[in-house]
Parts: structure tokens; C-alpha cells; sequence
């Protein structure tokens, strides 16, 4: 079995047609045809449906297609994975952050990363759900990723970046604006503004909410922070946010919990990945980043 064989098929089982394919790869339509061929004569079950006028897989065939795309996915990830340990070229590093660490924290960390590591490009990816984020970095298909979680001891594959008070947030004139502290009790019958229910932060404010015995009366699930804090200002609702998002807003009350509502962001990879040189040179600026008076005044606790 070849990979141009698993070309050559996956792109008939898209195409449905012998003739685009071949014009699609810049082949001849007999090299498709010998290439299927050569595949049902080395697995022993028809691949295709010749009986019909127009071209369909068959069952074996719908099964052989899920396992070619997985296998040609995986050889580009490793031709990916080993361009990073080439030191003559550039060297790319998948990242995943969630949305509020990009727009609140990530602009200074990437700033002060290119101008120490200019040969190492950044690539990307927002997600707000930090188990995704996780499955994600586990199959190879991100370097690292920045996810949020329970205040506890870490697995192996993870490094602490921060522990962060979560705090409540209601305008000006609510009940609580002159409060120095609040229960989790306190808070049944509010109206609440919360993030996307795949999200860290919602599981865990429901979680506690349950462990109060009141279910959370949600008004509105928002994806940006800035509509969470600004229905907050106008008397919308209230909203539990990490002290970082909020510190430098003041059109409504932050009011910290007790007990404090902790949460750890932290920084994931695969298990027992093999660190490049440009994987270990991220670590290390992460690790010498976050030990910096400015990122601790960014993401201080109260």
C-alpha cells in the first residue's frame, strides 16, 4: 500500500469522478484506476461500485475511507512535527489560548517572544473549551495549549502559569456593590450572565451553584467579555470573571468571594512529547515570562 494510492482514492471518494480526479492530481485517469485497483487486489474487497452509472463507494469502501484520511492526516502532522527540529528553516509552533488570555494577556507575551525568538513563528488557535484544547494537544494536532481548570495539583504534561481569584461582578447600585466579600449562597435568585457552556468557567460556575442547591437563572450566554461586563454596567445581571479580565474596569463592583474562587491557568502538551529545540525555547521564555513584575501585575490576585 502507497501513499499516492491513498491520494489517488481519497480524492475519487470526494470527487465521485474518474476523469476530475486525474485533472485534480495532473495524472492520467488510467493511473487512478490501476492505483484503486491495485488497492481492492491488496485488501481483498471492492473498493468501488462499478455496477452504477454514477460512482459510489462501497461499504468496505466507506470504511477504507475513514482509515486513509486518518493515515494521510497523521503523515502531514509528522511532516509538520519534523520541520520543527530543523534548525535551517523557520520553525512553527501550534498554540491554542483561550479568547479572554488573547485579548488580555497574549499582546505583551508575543511581543516580548518575537523579539527574543524572531525565527520562531506562532501559529494561533482560540478556543474557549479547555477539554477540546486538551483532546486537541493530546492527538498531536497542537504544540501546546493554555487552558483553565481547578485549583489542584497538575499532571505531568501540565506547568502552572497562574492561579487567579474569579470574582463577582454587578453594577453599581446592586444589592452587593458595598459588599467586601460574597458566599456562592448569597447569589440564589440572581440573574446571571455567563460564558458558552462548553467553556471551564461555566461548568465550574454551575458546579458551584449545584453544590449550593440552586440551579443558576441564566439570562444570556456570551462569548466576548466585553458584552458580559458591559450588560453587567447596565444592570443586566451579575457575572463571575478572573480578576485579570476585569481590573481595569470600573462602570461596576468586583466583589471577591468567600471562600476565594481560585482557578488555575496552565500550560498542557502531549504526554512523553519529544521537545524541539524551538519547543523548548517557548518553555523556556514562558517560564521566564511569567516570573516578570509586569505579568504579575497583570494577573495579580487580591
Amino acid at each position: 500500500m502507497e501513499l499516492r494510492q491513498l491520494e489517488y482514492f481519497t480524492m475519487l471518494s470526494r470527487l465521485k469522478n474518474f476523469t476530475r480526479t486525474a485533472e485534480i492530481l495532473g495524472v492520467s485517469q488510467p493511473s487512478v484506476t490501476k492505483a484503486v485497483k491495485a488497492l481492492e487486489t491488496e485488501l481483498g474487497v471492492k473498493l468501488i461500485d462499478r455496477q452504477h452509472r454514477n460512482l459510489t463507494l462501497t461499504t468496505e469502501g466507506h470504511a477504507f475511507e475513514v482509515h486513509a484520511e486518518r493515515i494521510l492526516h497523521d503523515v502531514e502532522a509528522t511532516k509538520q512535527d519534523m520541520q520543527r527540529f530543523c534548525r535551517t528553516s523557520s520553525a512553527k509552533i501550534k498554540v491554542c489560548i483561550p479568547p479572554m488570555f488573547e485579548a488580555y494577556l497574549f499582546p505583551d507575551f508575543f511581543t516580548r517572544f518575537k523579539m527574543e525568538y524572531p525565527q520562531i513563528d506562532l501559529v494561533l488557535h482560540a478556543y474557549n473549551d479547555s477539554e477540546a484544547v486538551r483532546r486537541l494537544v493530546d492527538s498531536g494536532e497542537l504544540d501546546f495549549g493554555i487552558v483553565m481548570g481547578e485549583d489542584i495539583r497538575l499532571p505531568e504534561n501540565e506547568m502552572s502559569i497562574a492561579r487567579c481569584n474569579m470574582n463577582l461582578c454587578v453594577d453599581m447600585g446592586h444589592r452587593f456593590a458595598d459588599a467586601s466579600r460574597v458566599s456562592f449562597s448569597e447569589l440564589r435568585g440572581e440573574k446571571f450572565i455567563m460564558q458558552q457552556p462548553k467553556t471551564f468557567q461555566y461548568r465550574s460556575i454551575d458546579r458551584h451553584c449545584s453544590d449550593n442547591d440552586f440551579t443558576p437563572d441564566i439570562v444570556l450566554c456570551a462569548a466576548q467579555t466585553k458584552t458580559m461586563k458591559q450588560l453587567v454596567a447596565n444592570k443586566m445581571g451579575v457575572a463571575i470573571l478572573p480578576e485579570f479580565v476585569t481590573r481595569m474596569d470600573f462602570t461596576f463592583r468586583k466583589i471577591p468571594f468567600d471562600p476565594p474562587y481560585v482557578i488555575q491557568i496552565s500550560l498542557c502538551w502531549r504526554p512523553q512529547k519529544v521537545f524541539s529545540q524551538a519547543d523548548g525555547n517557548f518553555m523556556r521564555f514562558i517560564k521566564k515570562y511569567i516570573d516578570t513584575p509586569e505579568f504579575h501585575e497583570k494577573i495579580r490576585r487580591e
